[in-house]
């Protein structure tokens, strides 16, 4: 995004994004128009996302991470991704890769060898156990350069890299998902056995003259995952200019949910965006009404 020109990168937060060609449609599967090479590279699908962006995970299953003795699912707080969107001189990609301690400098460098920029490195989350940490890039240029850098860099992590199983049959979930959404105001979708929810902001987000979809990092994402009882484990960011992020923390607090971090994931977006996340595991619906509370402290769609 930083830069408009299509051989630099700019550093992003959270994640890689490319846009597709103009009046490129979703194709069964997920698969879009001149987008095969950039799936071969990375070796699966992409998933195809509103407003022509083309989004990859690589869920961390071979992590056993724990907070307050909570064993995290990938869908909850441990999913690595990648999204592109075609811009002007090639593509925008921007991710999030969820690395190990000893994973970040190997990975860093690859990324930088191949011209993938990182606009952040942080936690998420307090007390895991074992620790992980958080990886945000992005880069402009040839999409398929872009995907064989970031498969090489994620080579040498313990990333699962091989082709993804096959989807199994939807599990019905612990939560009364119906009863979250209508105190949370917003629906959401069960994935890999967590209730996701996704909030876009009401402005656009712009970074280098290119807009930046929700689907590229800049919506509010509130995870549930069932802990028993309509008890959840909860955990997400909120989105926010500098004028919300005090009145949010107070909501959030208000409500006994932990913040566990505030930070950029960005380097040069308009308006300037701040993500914080959060943490609690308590009954279900009081955590949602927490979380709606705190929505209405932000301009939401």
């Amino acid at each position: 995004m930083r830069s408009t020109s299509c051989g630099r990168l700019a550093i992003a937060a959270m994640g890689l994004c490319v846009a597709t060609g103009h009046g490129a449609r979703a194709q069964p599967g997920g698969a879009q128009p001149g987008w095969s090479a950039v799936e071969q590279a990375l070796g699966r699908p992409g998933a195809a996302q509103p407003d022509s962006v083309l989004r990859f995970s690589f869920p961390r299953s071979d992590l056993r991470v724990t907070v307050d003795g909570v064993q995290l699912r990938p869908a909850l707080a441990l999913g690595s991704w990648l999204a592109f969107r075609r811009v002007d001189g090639g593509a925008m990609a921007m991710g999030d890769l969820v690395l190990t301690d000893d994973e970040v400098a190997p990975v860093m460098t690859r990324l930088q060898q191949g011209g993938v920029a990182q606009t952040a490195v942080h936690n998420h989350l307090l007390r895991k156990s074992p620790r992980v940490v958080y990886m945000h890039v992005e880069a402009h240029g040839d999409p398929v350069r872009i995907a064989e850098t970031v498969r090489a860099a994620l080579a040498l992590s313990h990333t699962p890299l091989g082709p993804p199983a096959p989807a199994a049959t939807a599990a019905p979930i612990d939560l009364d998902t119906g009863a979250v959404a209508r105190a949370l105001g917003r629906s959401g979708r069960v994935n890999g056995g967590v209730y996701q929810v996704s909030v876009p902001r009401a402005e656009t987000v712009r970074e280098g003259g290119h807009v930046v979809p929700p689907a590229m990092g800049v919506a509010t994402a509130i995870n549930f995952q069932p802990t028993g009882a309509g008890r959840a484990a909860i955990t997400g960011d909120f989105v926010m200019t500098a004028a919300e992020v005090n009145p949010v923390i107070r909501a959030l607090r208000d409500h006994g949910i932990e913040v566990t971090a505030l930070h950029s994931h960005l380097l040069g977006e308009e308006p300037r965006l701040y993500f914080m996340h959060f943490w609690a595991n308590d009954d279900a619906v009081r955590l949602a009404r927490g979380l709606r509370a705190a929505l209405s402290r932000m301009a939401v769609r």
